[in-house]
């Protein structure tokens, strides 16, 4: 399964992935869990948000156990980062079948639609769709770089984009949804275990800071009569990672547009984009009011108006605790398992549907830590660690 995926909306110079949502490579990637659920003789379908299902059993009776993750992926992203959930789902089923194990509640394996957000800004929008933390209103508003809505970009694809909104019917068919990741971050290769299971996710959001001034000459205008709103963002960026160090927070400037972009010009605009997250809400509040703050200092310094509009928002998510412990109970009588509890500050669909259904997550080992990039990594054995332990929270979910 994994040699099939690894070449799908992989860049030939960086070596990246760019598996954007609702473009060819999602849909080679959707295409393939096809393929990879009816090889198992499983039930295929699309929901009304463009998620894709494989069921074992019927859905109907509820109280269904699903797993899964996404397939999509950050600009240039690494190859683990989604993928690894879906390919251990389906490997883990292999492993249960193996098993001979008998379920009696039915099993689905899902890929979340467009979870990175990276085409159209906002994370998880299959799952939050689906949540109804997305109304169908701001799903038609979202549109990509090149002007494209989301419900053009579905269509495009193949899907309609008519239906699309909140699924309470089918949330209402499931009992508990476990997804495994590999961890974006190093607390596991430092503990020295190979797979963990996550407690909580920060809270996290992003933030459009937009610096309006003055375009002009950049090689006669004189640096006094300049409103140069590149010196604010610079001076935000520095700001912001202040900020983080003092509140033990992360606060990052990723993705930037400047107009008029041109290497002779002053820029009229400098648009920049923050991602904040904190282990908790006060600690978050703290580190973004203090950016703004400064920012809004330097903008007023420079003669730069300056507008922060927060884009999207997720509080802390507490998994279910009685899961959580189910699973450390199930992973826990492996003959000298340890199995680590760890937060995390990613955002998940799992953390999307925590407030609708019981939900958990496992983690598998990144030696480096390093994530959403080409460096990602994991070790195969960890990989397969990863899949048994998924293997074994499954048979004690839905084979009891």
């Amino acid at each position: 399964m994994w040699r099939e995926l690894r070449p799908i909306g992989r860049h030939p110079g960086s070596h990246g992935y760019r598996r954007f949502a609702w473009t060819g490579a999602d849909t080679e990637c959707r295409a393939w869990f096809k393929e990879q659920a009816e090889a198992r003789g499983l039930t295929y379908e699309v929901d009304r948000n463009g998620n894709q299902w494989a069921w074992l059993g019927d859905p109907a009776q509820g109280d269904a156990v699903v797993t899964g993750s996404h397939l999509d992926s950050v600009p240039d992203g690494g190859a683990f980062d989604g993928p690894l959930g879906v390919v251990s789902s389906f490997a883990a089923l292999d492993e249960l079948r193996a098993r001979q194990a008998e379920f009696t509640k039915p099993l689905a394996i899902v890929n979340f639609g467009d979870e990175e957000g990276a085409r159209f800004g906002l994370a998880c929008v299959g799952s939050r769709l689906t949540a109804g933390q997305l109304t169908v209103e701001q799903a038609h508003r979202l549109t990509d770089g090149e002007g494209v809505t989301l419900p053009r970009a579905m269509e495009a694809a193949g899907h309609d984009p008519d239906g699309i909104g909140a699924d309470p019917q089918r949330l209402a068919r499931i009992g508990a949804f476990v997804e495994l990741h590999v961890e974006q971050g190093r607390s596991l290769d430092l503990s020295g275990a190979r797979v963990g299971i996550a407690s909580a996710i920060w809270p996290h959001g992003r933030w459009r800071f937009d610096f309006r001034g003055e375009a002009n000459h950049a090689g006669t205008t004189r640096l006094v009569d300049r409103r140069d709103p590149m010196l604010s963002y610079a001076e935000t960026v520095l700001a912001a990672r202040r900020e983080a160090e003092l509140a033990g927070a992360v606060a990052t400037f990723g993705k930037i547009a400047v107009e008029p972009n041109g290497v002779n010009a002053i820029p009229s605009l400098v648009r920049g984009w923050l991602d904040s997250r904190a282990a908790d809400q006060e600690s978050l509040d703290q580190v973004v009011g203090g950016i703004e703050k400064a920012a809004r200092e330097y903008a007023q310094a420079h003669g730069i108006a300056l507008d922060v509009v927060r884009e999207s928002f997720t509080p802390v998510v507490e998994f279910d605790h009685a899961l959580r412990d189910e699973l450390a109970r199930i992973l826990g009588t492996g003959a000298g398992l340890k199995v680590p509890v760890l937060g995390t500050g990613a955002g998940h669909d799992a953390g999307i549907l925590s407030g609708s259904i019981p939900t958990a997550m496992l983690f598998v080992r990144n030696p480096t830590g390093v994530s959403h990039s080409p460096a990602e990594s994991a070790a195969e054995d960890d990989c397969v660690a990863g899949v048994l332990a998924l293997a074994d929270v499954l048979e004690g979910l839905a084979c009891r």
